[in-house]
């Protein structure tokens, strides 16, 4: 099944969903398979080392570092990784907020991390977009 390309169709037919967790973004050294017991959620190699985002539970455990703790918002529409303008109609909406977003997009949907303590805030901005 082909994701939906239209701008006006993604955000019409999105429904944020809040995942009930809360993550944190850390860089760490070394390849990802030392790192699979933490479950993370995405991971990218970057000159710098490599970012992993993992539950805060898990980070804490594993004593790694990293600054703020952040909510998951999935955009439950199944956007084409060639759509154009999802990203940043959903980054204007939050940020007109005072909400940074970080987009992070995946084969099916793109997911927002958002500072856990404007989740509530981040739900209810997007939410406008439908109606």
């Amino acid at each position: 099944m082909s994701g939906i390309t239209d701008l006006d169709e993604l955000l019409r037919s999105m429904h944020p969903k809040l995942i009930d967790a809360e993550f944190v973004f850390c860089t760490v050294p070394g390849g990802i398979s030392e790192y699979l017991e933490l479950e993370p959620v995405a991971t990218f190699i970057e000159s710098e080392g490599l970012t992993l985002v993992v539950k805060k539970a898990a980070a804490k455990a594993a004593g790694l570092e990293y600054e703020g703790s952040f909510s998951q918002i999935t955009l439950t529409v199944h956007s084409s990784l060639e759509a154009v303008g999802l990203t940043a109609a959903v980054a204007n909406k939050l940020a007109s907020k005072g909400i940074s977003a970080n987009v992070i997009a995946a084969y099916y949907h793109d997911h927002v991390f958002v500072q856990t303590d404007k989740a509530k805030a981040a739900m209810q901005a997007l939410q406008e977009f439908g109606v």
